[in-house]
């Protein structure tokens, strides 16, 4: 069994872009920087589908810090010269909130509108 799944915690470098495919269906295009641990910093582009994509393009901005669980995905294309290319990417599914670049009122509404719950941390380790 294979499994490609990942978690990171960074802020938004840039606004998200959403658009609509041929189909009609919303997909929301952003990027975030994570710190490493001990120095440096990673830089990941996220696409986000659907509902996500709506709900990222919404709620987010650049500077606001997100979670995300989602999976790698790697992409070949042809750029204009005919050189083929790769991209990798990370496909969000889910999305939270981690804080933001500024306390925004308009966060726990958010919350509430997308039905979604804050984990509260109650000290207890789940195994």
């Amino acid at each position: 069994m294979a499994m490609n799944t990942c978690v990171l915690m960074g802020r938004l470098t840039r606004d998200p872009e959403k658009r609509y495919t041929a189909n009609n269906t919303p997909v929301a295009s952003f990027a975030i920087a994570v710190d490493r641990f001990k120095e440096g910093t990673d830089f990941f582009d996220i696409t986000a589908w659907r509902e996500t994509g709506e709900f990222v393009s919404k709620w987010f901005s650049k500077g606001d810090m997100i979670c995300i669980r989602g999976r790698i995905q790697n992409r070949d294309w042809t750029d204009k010269n005919g050189n083929a290319r790769r991209s990798t990417e990370i496909v969000a599914d889910e999305v939270s909130f981690c804080g933001g670049k500024k306390d925004k009122p308009d966060q726990k509404e958010a919350y509430e509108r997308a039905q979604l719950e804050p984990i509260e941390d109650d000290g207890q380790l789940p195994f």
